[in-house]
């Protein structure tokens, strides 16, 4: 694909229109027979309906706001001309309730992407408001993986009284602290996680972290999948082994799995990201009595082929740092909000905890651009965590290069759109900014979003 043709397809590409609705709604997310949990829905379910395209087709997404306040809809991962990326005031007005607005999504890139609003977004995703978004590839590619079934996984926690409601959001300990982490994990709507399967199948799994804040790490055994792609990118075919799979509040992947457990037999998939002491049962496998599918192991899948994104030429490229401060446990003493300088004490005042390259936005209408980026040039930026917190930093309307070492080591780069730092750590991140407009960098855990850890690239 060349440089300019980000966000413009042949007018020939074909169209698939898809409606979604949000609006209030219940849910049974603990048990199907308890008491259901007052929610906001896409098109009444938890989580909303799995929209699917294929690769090369626009879709148009008719989006109806039957919330008491406003929205809009943003498409993870995607990358679409910038007024339908769903940011309001930078991207679109936002959605008033009783109104509605069309999306026109080009999809350029095969893979596992996700929806959710982008305003008031900790509270909207909070409450039920997102979805998987999966851009299959021509069958002929897909069949390489010889899977025999696909399975997704929506993985989200939620945090519920003791009459399995929602709890009320904005706590500024969750917002200076590690974000809204819930007490019931939930995978596709449901605590009552069991998968079937069968001997000697091969399934295609597809993980989205829909979770305000968790990160998950996913152990498998005594299974042992592959990982074909991460945040919808192929990479080459790997075992997790006992690594397990990290994903930050943001981030896909997609795993083949084998199931090379004898009839009758049980596995269970846990996440263990606070430790194997705090480890929590996400799913479990029951392997039916029937007799096994094949007898014979598959060979390792294919690699799929890459997405059409630009390669960033790292000789020529132009570097810049940004560095995220704040939070609890934190020494700084300050930042710059609204144009003047605050101390700490006056920032929490005002609801905001984090600071990128020492300011604070004090929302979506104010925010000056971080870094204005040469359109058509590589960039590299410097991403430097100086919190004690992990912070998932996902990049609007571009896909990066990313040394990712929990699955690849040494010089061998992955493309995601949201990276996982850690406490103290540095990454950086080079792409082609490609796609003029004005984009948001910001983290998704959505607290720390919403009090502070947000700003914008301008791409001229």
């Amino acid at each position: 694909m060349s440089l300019g043709l980000i966000g413009r397809f042949a007018s020939a590409a074909p169209e698939r229109s898809i409606r979604l609705s949000a609006a209030p709604g219940m849910a049974p997310l603990v048990v199907p027979d308890g008491p259901p949990t007052q929610t906001w829905l896409f098109n009444g379910t938890a989580p909303g309906p799995v929209l699917r395209a294929k690769q090369g087709d626009t879709l148009v997404v008719d989006v109806e706001n039957r919330l008491p306040e406003p929205t809009t809809v943003h498409w993870h991962g995607l990358r679409v001309p910038v007024e339908q990326d769903g940011v309001p005031h930078f991207s679109q007005s936002p959605i008033k309730p009783g109104e509605s607005f069309t999306y026109e999504l080009p999809l350029h890139d095969a893979g596992t992407f996700w929806y959710h609003p982008h305003i008031n977004s900790s509270e909207q995703i909070g409450r039920g408001l997102h979805g998987f978004l999966i851009v299959d590839e021509p069958p002929e590619i897909a069949a390489r993986l010889a899977a025999d079934r696909e399975i997704i996984w929506a993985l989200d926690d939620w945090r519920l009284d003791q009459h399995a409601q929602i709890m009320p959001f904005k706590n500024r300990h969750s917002m200076s602290h590690g974000g809204r982490l819930g007490n019931v994990l939930t995978v596709n709507g449901s605590h009552v996680t069991r998968t079937e399967a069968r001997s000697g199948e091969r399934i295609r799994l597809r993980l989205c972290n829909m979770a305000n804040a968790r990160s998950f790490r996913l152990l498998f055994a005594p299974l042992d999948p592959w990982v074909i792609a991460l945040d919808g990118h192929p990479v080459p075919p790997r075992r997790l082994g006992e690594s397990g799979l990290w994903l930050g509040s943001g981030q896909r992947a997609d795993l083949i799995l084998d199931v090379d457990l004898s009839p009758g037999e049980q596995a269970r998939g846990i996440d263990d990201a606070f430790g194997p002491d705090q480890a929590i049962e996400v799913m479990t496998w029951n392997v039916s009595g029937a007799a096994p599918l094949r007898e014979t192991p598959l060979p390792p899948p294919e690699a799929l082929p890459s997405n059409p994104v630009v390669k960033p030429d790292l000789s020529n490229a132009m570097t810049h740092p940004i560095v995220f401060e704040g939070g609890a446990m934190d020494s700084m003493s300050g930042a710059m909000m609204n144009g003047q300088m605050l101390t700490m004490r006056q920032v929490a005042a005002a609801g905001k905890f984090w600071a990128i390259n020492g300011e604070i936005p004090s929302g979506y209408q104010n925010m000056r651009p971080l870094l204005s980026l040469q359109r058509n040039r590589t960039h590299i930026i410097q991403l430097e965590n100086r919190t004690q917190w992990p912070h998932p930093i996902h990049l609007h309307g571009h896909s990066f290069e990313v040394n990712d070492p929990r699955y690849f080591s040494g010089e061998t780069t992955v493309i995601r759109d949201t990276v996982l730092l850690a406490p103290d750590e540095q990454v950086e991140i080079a792409f082609v900014a490609d796609n003029p407009g004005t984009w948001m960098l910001h983290c998704h855990v959505l607290e720390h979003q919403a009090s502070g850890m947000m700003g914008v690239v301008e791409v001229t």
